[in-house]
């Protein structure tokens, strides 16, 4: 039978749409994931699906602006800060204002003038202050940054005292925190956050004894409030890294490196990679206090820091929260490491690439300089730390000391000696005068050397200061210098002026009346009457002293120094102490036997009774082998020049040089012979 054909499907009816859920419904579950996000365990996921929900609404409703302001608040939450500001600016049409939501995506994102730009035609409220200040802060602007803060002191915000704290100490007036809490009556131990930067101010006035007391304190409160929280272990200790670090740099402040570099190493894990701040500057502290030691283990170290992906060495953004300083300092660290591993090429890409990152810092422009000495080339490194002073005025100090520096060990002594003098901070310093001195007299430049030392008199004398010290110094050195010139007159002005401000010591005056002397005998004779006369030289006359030649040593005489000393009393010689002679193992002193031999060290040759041995006579006799060759009776030998030259030994002086020249002339012949023998002899065996 033919098979039954199978019945049609037939088409199922069309499920009706389901309609989509009520807005009230959708707001109340985005209402229910934004509390959920309250939760630290669950924050990530309820986060996202607030998102979903939010998108929804927005499906429905495009122009809700609860809806957006939701997602935008959830994106930034979950640190989806890209996403946020897509969001925002499309909503750009819609007329809502989000400039304080974009401003503060963009300050995440580091993009801290585009985020302050932002803010300037924002209304002045508490929230857009305080996220001006931490643009400032970042910005490192800390005087426009504090005086924000001191604004918003009249409104109650909660943690204020923190940020302002750690504006005043990356502001240089750490001594300012204590006052400031006083004044607000808060204690440090309020909150960890405010105990950690209380102990930083702390470390600032070098109080490293209490800093690393007020830490420990910080910590146990952390760890105390955080466990109450229901916070993890580990998110714990990521937590309190900064204040675990903070301790190690104490401990290596107080000398107890040791210490110190135990603790860096044990925070420098995986687990620590969450908080890459703290793991930074472990690391960095690590590589610093090691030095150049363990040079290839340092910049494996730092390569934990490096931005991952990238080709050339750049810090990840997550440490773009730390200061640029701190960030300058990780940078510097590494160039040195690469010098000291002699990886030059890598050290001159990363120097060529910091004064871009880094435009008005010090630092880069130093690395440059540094680099081209190395490479030999110290003019090149003088021009841009020249152009830097230029530039930057205010920061030129360093730069034209290391100017100076560079110039002196390459022999450009005017260049180092004006850059010198283009530091007026230092300029009057007699340490600084002396070497500006040295310098000018090193090129030659003596009418300059002697300006430098009349313009640090002047500034001395004209100084408001009681302490005269460096006065008198200058002067000094400054009369010393124009003697030593050919200056005599203006030398002996100053040692004239010495003694009427500051006294006339013995020094001023021996020096007065041996340099007025040259110019002015009468007034060089009147100042000698004012100096004491020396003990002992009363029953001296100097004019027969004059007449004589000096003293003369007599030989064999013992020499004495006398020293006066209270009523003249000489020093006795100290006599040397007598030693016991060594004697070798079992010699007898009372029985020491036979003398030796007093010629036991000469050689044997030398010694009277050295005997050369006898020559055998028969020697001469022919002892050979069977067809030797007998020598003939005329035939010479070295025997008769042997004789000839006995004969010419015993000949007048008148005829010595002939008849040496007679021997020579037979000894070789002899020679000759000798050798016409052996040929012979070796014929016959043939």
């Amino acid at each position: 039978m033919a098979p039954k054909p199978k019945d049609k499907a037939k088409p199922s009816p069309a499920s009706p749409r389901q309609p989509p859920p009520a807005i009230e419904d959708l707001f109340t579950k985005l209402n229910s994931h934004i509390e959920g996000s309250a939760d630290r365990n669950n924050e990530q996921s309820e986060l996202k699906k607030a998102v979903r929900v939010a998108d929804q609404v927005l499906a429905i409703a495009p122009g809700d602006e609860d809806a957006l302001r939701c997602k935008v608040v959830a994106l930034i939450k979950n640190d989806s800060y890209d996403e946020a500001l897509s969001a925002i600016r499309s909503a750009k049409n819609l007329n809502f204002d989000f400039s304080f939501e974009e401003a503060y995506c963009l300050y995440k994102q580091n993009k801290l003038d585009e985020a302050l730009e932002l803010l300037k035609g924002q209304e002045r409220n508490s929230e857009t202050m305080l996220l001006e200040a931490q643009i400032l802060f970042r910005l490192g602007r800390m005087a426009e940054c504090i005086d924000v803060y001191q604004k918003l002191r009249k409104s109650e915000l909660d943690s204020l005292e923190i940020n302002l704290a750690a504006s005043l100490i990356l502001a240089g007036r750490s001594s300012e925190v204590q006052g400031m809490l006083d004044a607000q009556r808060i204690k440090p131990s309020s909150s960890y956050d405010l105990a950690f930067n209380t102990a930083c101010s702390l470390i600032e006035v070098n109080k490293y004894a209490e800093a690393e007391q007020l830490l420990q304190q910080a910590r146990r409160i952390g760890q105390e409030s955080l466990l109450d929280a229901n916070w993890a272990e580990e998110d714990i200790e990521i937590e309190l890294a900064p204040i675990a670090v903070q301790l190690a740099y104490v401990q290596q402040l107080l000398g107890r490196s040791d210490e110190a570099i135990e603790a860096y190493t044990e925070m420098i894990s995986p687990n620590l990679a969450d908080d890459l701040s703290s793991l930074a500057v472990a690391v960095n502290n690590l590589v610093a206090q090691r030095g150049p030691k363990e040079v290839s283990d340092s910049l494996k170290k730092l390569e934990l820091l490096k931005e991952q992906g990238g080709v050339d060495y750049r810090l990840a953004r997550a440490l773009d929260k730390l200061s640029p300083t701190q960030r300058e300092t990780i940078y510097a660290n590494r160039v040195l490491l690469l010098l000291h591993a002699n990886k030059m090429d890598q050290a001159r890409e990363l120097v060529s690439a910091l004064p871009a990152m880094f435009a008005d810092c010090e630092i880069p422009t130093l690395l440059q300089a540094s680099m081209l000495v190395r490479e030999k080339k110290p003019a090149k490194a003088e021009e841009i730390l020249d152009q830097f002073s230029i530039k930057f005025p205010h920061k030129s100090k360093i730069a034209l000391l290391a100017r100076a520096q560079i110039a002196a060990i390459s022999n450009h002594h005017q260049i180092a000696a004006d850059s010198l003098s283009r530091v007026p901070d230092i300029q009057h310093m007699p340490a600084t005068v002396a070497t500006l001195v040295a310098l000018k007299e090193r090129a030659g430049d003596i009418e300059g050397a002697s300006l430098v030392l009349d313009s640090a008199v002047k500034f001395w004398s004209n100084a408001m200061t009681e302490d005269t010290t460096k006065l008198t110094i200058i002067m000094r050195e400054a009369a010393s210098f124009k003697v030593r010139h050919g200056q005599e007159a203006e030398a002996a002005r100053l040692y004239e002026e010495l003694i009427k401000t500051h006294g006339s010591s013995i020094e001023v005056l021996t020096g007065l009346v041996s340099t007025i002397a040259r110019v002015d005998v009468e007034k060089a004779e009147s100042y000698r009457k004012k100096l004491k006369p020396l003990p002992g030289l009363r029953g001296i006359d100097v004019a027969s002293l004059e007449k004589t030649s000096g003293a003369k040593h007599v030989e064999g005489a013992p020499r004495q120094v006398a020293v006066e000393e209270g009523n003249k009393k000489e020093e006795k010689q100290k006599k040397k102490r007598k030693r016991k002679p060594r004697y070798p193992k079992g010699f007898d002193p009372a029985n020491p036997g036979p003398p030796p031999d007093p010629e036991r060290w000469l050689p044997k040759r030398e010694r009277s009774s050295y005997r050369p041995k006898r020559k055998d006579k028969r020697a001469a006799q022919v002892r050979g082998s069977q067809g030797a060759v007998a020598r003939e009776k005329n035939e010479p030998s070295a025997s008769s020049s042997n004789a000839a030259s006995a004969a010419a030994g015993t000949s007048s002086n008148a005829t010595k040089s002939a008849a040496s020249n007679v021997t020579k002339a037979a000894a070789g012949k002899g020679a000759s012979h000798s050798n016409q023998s052996s040929k012979s002899k070796k014929k016959s065996r043939r």
